[in-house]
C-alpha cells in the first residue's frame, strides 16, 4: 500500500508548474530509489551537483550532461521539488546507446536571498532502458517503477549556490589584481581629462590658424584693389592722351 502510493506520487505533472518541470514531493532523508532488482547506473549525469551563481532578479541557468554508455536506449525523465521555481528542457527524452544528451535547467528570478545562501531544493533523474521505437512522446511515470519490470535507475541531485565571480574590463577576474577595480575609474578620468586639454589646445591653434588665414586674405584683397585702381588711372591717362592727339 505505500509502495503504490509513492508511485502514485511521482506519477504525474504538477497544477501550475512551469513547462519542464515535474513535481515529486517527498522528504529526501526518507526517500529511498524504487529500483528493480536488476538495476544498475543507466546515464552518467555531470556535474553531480546543480550550481547556480545566485543573483537576484535574474534568470539563471545550469546544463545536465547525460551520457548513455550502454547499447541500450534509455528513457530519462527530471523532476523536482520545486517545480513552481525551475523550467527543465526537456524534462524527458530518450539518449541512444553510447550518446549524450543535455537538459537545460533554468531557476526562475528569485526576489531574495535564501539564509546563509543554502538552498533546500532537489531534482531526480530517473532513467529506464526502453525499446528503440519509443518516442518521448510515448514516456510516462510509470516506466520508472520497479512494478514495470524495466530495468530502472534513480539519481539525486542537490542544488548549491555560489556567489557570482566578478570580472574585470578585460573579462578576467579581480582576485589577484588587487585594487584594479578601484584604479580603473581613476585611470579612465585622468585619460579624459587628458583628452580634454588636448582638444581646447587644438581648438585654439586652429582659431589662430583661422584668423591668420582671414588676414592674409583681406591683405591680398586690399592690395588687388589698389592695383587695379592703378591700372585703370592709367588707361584714363593714355586714352585722354590719345584722343587729345
Amino acid at each position: 500500500m505505500q509502495e503504490a502510493k509513492k508511485d502514485s506520487i511521482f506519477g504525474g505533472l504538477a497544477s501550475g508548474a512551469p513547462v519542464g518541470a515535474d513535481r515529486f514531493p517527498f522528504d529526501p532523508r526518507e526517500y529511498s530509489p524504487a529500483m528493480s532488482s536488476d538495476s544498475r547506473e543507466l546515464l552518467g549525469i555531470d556535474p553531480p551537483e546543480l550550481i547556480f551563481p545566485f543573483e537576484l532578479k535574474k534568470q539563471i541557468s545550469c546544463s545536465l550532461h547525460l551520457t548513455n554508455k550502454t547499447d541500450e536506449y534509455v528513457a530519462f525523465k527530471v523532476k523536482t521539488t520545486s517545480p513552481k521555481k525551475y523550467c527543465v528542457r526537456p524534462n524527458n527524452g530518450i539518449v541512444a546507446p553510447q550518446s549524450t544528451s543535455d537538459v537545460l535547467v533554468t531557476m526562475q528570478a528569485q526576489r531574495e536571498a535564501p539564509p546563509d545562501m543554502q538552498c533546500k531544493d532537489k531534482f531526480l533523474v530517473q532513467s529506464a532502458i526502453v525499446t528503440q521505437e519509443l518516442t518521448p512522446k510515448d514516456i510516462t511515470g510509470d516506466m520508472f517503477t520497479k512494478e514495470s519490470g524495466n530495468v530502472v535507475d534513480e539519481v539525486k541531485l542537490k542544488v548549491v549556490y555560489t556567489q557570482p565571480q566578478p570580472t574585470s574590463l578585460n573579462g578576467g577576474s579581480e582576485e589577484g589584481l588587487g585594487s584594479l577595480s578601484y584604479q580603473e575609474p581613476l585611470a579612465l578620468i585622468s585619460k579624459l581629462k587628458e583628452e580634454k586639454s588636448s582638444a581646447i589646445q587644438q581648438n585654439m591653434k586652429l582659431q589662430e590658424e583661422l584668423d591668420l588665414l582671414r588676414r592674409q586674405m583681406g591683405s591680398q584683397h586690399g592690395g588687388f584693389s589698389l592695383v587695379f585702381v592703378l591700372v585703370i588711372a592709367i588707361l584714363g591717362i593714355l586714352l585722354g592722351f590719345l584722343i587729345k592727339r
